[in-house]
């Protein structure tokens, strides 16, 4: 198998497990150099990028060309090259794991200066609208057609991989595509928060000021993970006012809505529901045989209808993995020089279609997704602390113990710490009541929940 075949059937198994930001961040300008024996030689654009491969994706990195190598593979080597990119340029986004007030990687951030960081590919046309994304695509149009004044700020909301960043980045091309001289900058709110970083420790936050109070319109993907950024949330105050002052376009993305944001500033969630909120749920089944169909036709594949329902059944809360499935199975077929059917689907798709019903979860998993869902530590979960920004998630975990683990009220005391089983009986029927009257707590358990359940 030549270098970029090879390369191309990893990309493809690795875009099935990663988020579509941090496949498009840390493997854009990668590739294959050289195979050596039983050694693979990676070609990677910068040093920033070699050793985050090397830390945080070089177990999937190496699992997948063994896999596909057939077990052939000893070791891998990073190496700062030039190879030719195979991943479509898309946007930038963040390494998670970057801490708001250590002043680290400075010369890694930079202060982009390029005239756009949209993916050209993400429009309007190319998307497809359900019941579930209705709502959301009329606003982002709205929007498109009248920045700055119609939704200003718009804030979309809903799970990941349901088309959020898509939606945001079609806004932005249909607007360069009527006004090409606006000035429009996409950026996750992590590398907002890396650049602002990066222009303290280089002194340069006139620069970043003058930057982000220059454009038209502004496009922050992933608001939640500002939670918690004093300094940054400070900042990003600051050039919202400038921004919705001059009537310029802000809208915002996040995987719940502003009011469940934790740790987030009163005075920066009151301006992120100024304009209007809209949520993406995901797909029905219909909408995901079209987006499936229009998938296969974008890569002029031709798949027939009962994979296209296979794959649709089974992969339901997801998008992302729904037309990783797809390119995972169009790769193979490509590659071996085989017809797709659904025993070749089955057999490529096992590890990532699981039943969600089915899947084992144990209260740890249920306490560890709760606690970092609300920015708590698992032990605020299980100790005594009686704070109501603790009381409700320990009451949603005794909840969703009952109703997904199907525990015993004395099982989930145990659980949480060996509280009393009629403390726990009190919480999951004060959940089960509140839930029919509170669409948020409603709408974050079902965030929480897809969590649990995802592969």
């Amino acid at each position: 198998m030549d270098n970029t075949s090879l390369w191309q059937a990893v990309l493809g198994q690795l875009e099935v497990t990663l988020s579509k930001a941090n496949f498009a961040t840390w493997f854009k300008n990668t590739s294959v150099l050289e195979q050596q024996d039983q050694k693979v030689v990676i070609s990677v654009p910068n040093v920033f990028t070699k050793e985050w491969l090397e830390k945080k994706y070089h177990h999937d990195i190496f699992n997948a060309l063994r896999d596909i190598l057939n077990g052939h593979l000893e070791a891998i080597e990073y190496k700062v090259g030039s190879g030719k990119s195979l991943v479509h340029k898309r946007t930038q986004s963040q390494p998670t794991m970057v801490a708001e007030e250590a002043l680290v990687q400075i010369e890694e951030t930079p202060i982009s200066t390029e005239p756009t960081t949209l993916n050209s590919k993400l429009t309007f046309d190319t998307f497809v609208v359900g019941t579930s994304n209705r709502l959301a695509y009329a606003a982002c149009q709205s929007v498109s057609n009248n920045p700055g004044h119609t939704y200003n700020p718009l804030f979309l909301y809903g799970g990941v991989g349901l088309g959020k960043t898509h939606l945001m980045q079609a806004i932005g091309n249909e607007i360069l595509r009527k006004n090409p001289k606006k000035k429009i900058e996409y950026i996750t709110s992590e590398r907002f928060t890396n650049e602002f970083i990066s222009s303290i420790g280089s002194r340069k936050t006139n620069e970043f000021k003058d930057k982000y109070r220059a454009i038209d319109v502004l496009l922050i993907d992933d608001m939640q993970f500002l939670a918690g950024k004093e300094q940054t949330q400070e900042e990003f105050f600051h050039t919202f006012n400038a921004l919705h002052q001059t009537n310029k376009q802000i809208v915002l993305t996040s995987d719940r809505p502003p009011k469940a944001i934790p740790t987030i500033e009163d005075r920066l969630r009151s301006r992120f529901e100024w304009g209007m909120i809209a949520d993406i749920q995901p797909p029905d089944l219909e909408t995901r045989i079209a987006i499936l169909q229009r998938k296969a036709q974008t890569k002029g594949f031709d798949i027939p209808l009962e994979i296209i329902d296979y794959i649709a059944k089974n992969v339901q809360h997801n998008i992302r993995e729904l037309e990783g499935a797809l390119t995972r199975i169009i790769a193979f077929c490509e590659l071996n020089g085989s017809r797709p059917s659904v025993t070749i689907a089955q057999s490529l798709l096992g590890n990532i279609i699981s039943n969600p019903k089915r899947r084992a979860l144990t209260p740890k998993q249920v306490i560890e997704q709760i606690a970092a869902f609300y920015d708590l530590q698992t032990d605020d979960i299980t100790g005594p602390r009686r704070d109501k920004n603790i009381v409700v998630p320990r009451q949603i975990g005794m909840y969703l113990m009952r109703d997904e683990l199907n525990l015993s009220f004395p099982k989930i005391a145990q659980a949480l710490g060996g509280r009393d089983h009629t403390t726990i009986m009190h919480g999951c029927s004060k959940i089960e009541k509140e839930i029919d009257i509170n669409e948020r707590l409603r709408q974050e358990i079902n965030l929480i929940k897809e969590r649990l359940y995802m592969p």
